[in-house]
């Protein structure tokens, strides 16, 4: 491993955040087990490391690249000494702009992780924005999903 051993959970988005920050798209890799998975905010899934590492190398060099990413609360639940789940509010500042200026986004991550022999590893991990003032999405008759809050119907 080039990033640095991951001696509990709740290390796994401390290293991930530092390693974002870096630019370091193999640091990151390097938290994940060979046949992990990631779904990005999009749906976008990649299914083993290396298209992990991929991925964010891309998203490191031109969507990110001038990006700031910053950890918010963490929480552990393990569902046994060597599983847990590991939720983190983070905000991601800086994305690169197409049509103006780019706002900060809010997200949290859902990361699993198994331990190892030589520290925690994550076996899956999705990243979702967080929406304020929505309950879910609706796809329009265009394709585009917008947010929507059903309680504010009059």
């Amino acid at each position: 491993m080039i990033a640095p051993e991951v001696k509990n959970p709740e290390d796994i988005p401390v290293l991930f955040v530092e390693a974002w920050n870096l630019r370091r798209a193999d640091y990151i890799a390097d938290l994940f087990e060979e046949n992990a998975d990631f779904i990005n905010v999009v749906g976008i899934w990649w299914d083993n490391r290396e298209a992990i590492r991929k991925a964010h190398d891309y998203g490191l060099t031109v969507i990110f690249k001038d990006s700031l990413l910053k950890l918010g609360k963490v929480k552990v639940k393990y569902l046994s000494e060597d599983i847990a789940v590991v939720h983190a509010r983070m905000q991601l500042s800086g994305q690169t702009d197409l049509h103006g200026k780019a706002g900060a986004r809010n997200n949290i991550f859902l990361f699993v992780a198994r331990k190892q022999a030589k520290g925690w590893l994550c076996v899956s991990a999705q990243n979702t924005d967080i929406v304020i003032g929505a309950e879910t999405h609706i796809k329009r008759e265009d394709g585009t999903l917008q947010a929507v809050d059903y309680r504010k119907r009059s």
